[in-house]
């Protein structure tokens, strides 16, 4: 079966399974009508997530009720074929997954709000602004720094500050904030496939023990490629004009380098506590949360004496003019619907994998296309599909692939969903920020520059770490 033909069959390929596909499966409920009714409800629920723009509904509420329903299926399926048992140790196998990735996550987004709020990317964006470069310059500047700040923050947040820093200065510039924002998009990205912290695919492989810490830098350079060749591309049409210098310079607040210093030391201590001591990475992320918390502790007395003259001591209905730090607001700042959302993903792919789904995907991928194929069409995937479902259930799958083959699809996982606008949270974040601007016709209008540019990437890896 040819590629092309294997990929237009694969939803059908999904729901008339073969026996020999569906044996490798630990119990085969593929024929099933239990099984049937998984797939319906994944579906319905991932359809509601991608019309979550349209209907409002937040994409953690479909995915959580959803992944109840698929358990209670499975439950009733294992019991009538005799094996209730083990139905609770299946789910609670997920359920530590989940929960070693939202601790890992809740510790991290803690410590990027602290940071928002202590200013750090507020004054990062107020020198860009007020540099009075020329736009070529911002473009470069701003896609750099994507690439290089999302392995240690998250593509998201990169993008979002840095999309900020394309709205302050495009302004009137249509055709500059199109192209600036797609560069930030491609850029952040790229960044986070080359570093367990970039982005939640890489996360999971890492905790995972698939990959070690430092082996995720092999990618370093076919990330690079996977950015710069669609962002040389886009460069000529960039307007040179140079904007006039605009907004107020703003400052770091009180602790806002000590909190980026406890985060770099966070950084550090849980990736030698995972190497040296093969402790799970979460543990390291919650113990530098505490020193964050006890930090914040004496931040928030010494802010409150300043704000609180010895003249005017606090009496009742007396308010301060400014909130002292309060690392419970930063804690209450967490996007628990992205952290729930994860959720109700990873037990709806858990529900689906314990009917014996996943294994069908293992054979048809792994073993009818092979590996290579199936790592470059999971990164076309993610571009239309959430990586993360996609990851977790190859994950979940096991394949047997070399050490260079989990290196592919990080890289496919992370760089694919560049392709279109919505295949990356970071492209979905900007076109709510450049609502009208950048759009899914303006990102699909470069598409074939970054498709370049992964296919360029995939080459780099192949010639620099090969595949075995």
């Amino acid at each position: 079966m040819s590629i092309f033909a294997t990929i237009a069959l694969l939803p059908l390929l999904v729901l008339l399974p073969s026996p020999a596909a569906a044996a490798t499966a630990a119990h085969d409920f593929t024929q099933h009508w239990a099984g049937y009714a998984c797939l319906a409800l994944f579906g319905a629920a991932y359809t509601l997530v991608i019309l979550e723009e349209n209907i409002h509904l937040k994409k953690s509420k479909p995915v959580m009720l959803f992944a109840g329903l698929i358990w209670i299926l499975v439950a009733f399926a294992f019991g009538q074929a005799g094996f209730g048992e083990e139905t609770a140790l299946l789910l609670r196998h997920n359920l530590l997954e989940f929960s070693e990735l939202m601790l890992f996550l809740m510790a991290a987004m803690a410590y990027i709000n602290t940071l928002d709020e202590r200013g750090i990317f507020s004054a990062l964006r107020s020198k860009l602004v007020g540099a009075r470069l020329s736009m070529p310059a911002i473009y470069w500047i701003t896609g750099a720094l994507a690439f290089f700040i999302s392995p240690v923050a998250d593509n998201l947040t990169t993008a979002l500050v840095m999309g900020a820093v394309v709205l302050a200065i495009g302004q009137t510039e249509r055709v500059f904030v199109i192209v600036a924002c797609i560069n930030v998009v491609v850029a952040a990205n790229a960044g986070g496939a080359f570093s367990p912290f970039g982005d939640i695919t890489t996360l999971m492989v890492w905790q995972k023990g698939l990959v070690e810490f430092h082996e995720f830098f092999a990618l370093f350079i076919p990330a690079l490629v996977s950015w710069l060749i669609p962002a040389v591309a886009m460069s000529f049409v960039v307007p040179r004009a140079r904007p006039p210098a605009s907004g107020s310079a703003e400052s770091v607040k009180q602790g806002g380098f000590v909190v980026l210093a406890l985060f770099l030391v966070t950084i550090g201590q849980t990736v030698a506590l995972h190497h040296l001591l093969h402790l799970p990475p979460f543990l390291g992320m919650m113990t530098g949360l505490g020193m964050l918390k006890v930090y914040g502790f004496f931040l928030e007395k010494r802010e409150r004496r300043d704000w609180v003259a010895p003249a005017l001591p606090e009496q009742d209905g007396y308010k301060l003019a400014s909130k002292p730090f309060d690392i419970f607001v930063s804690l209450k700042r967490v996007d628990w619907d992205t952290l729930l959302f994860f959720y109700g993903v990873m037990l709806c792919v858990g529900g689906l994998g314990a009917m014996g789904y996943l294994a069908l995907m293992s054979d048809l991928l792994y073993g009818d296309l092979g590996a290579t194929w199936a790592n470059v069409l999971i990164g076309l995937l993610s571009a239309v599909v959430d990586n993360i479902p996609i990851m977790f259930a190859v994950l979940s799958m096991e394949p047997d692939i070399s050490h260079n083959q989990w290196l592919l699809v990080t890289l496919t996982a992370g760089i694919g969903g560049s392709l279109l606008s919505v295949g990356s949270a970071a492209g979905v974040a900007l076109m709510g920020q450049a609502r009208g601007v950048y759009t899914f016709f303006s990102h699909l209008k470069w598409s074939w520059a970054i498709a370049l540019g992964y296919a360029a990437g995939i080459g780099a890896h192949i010639w620099l770490n090969g595949l075995d």
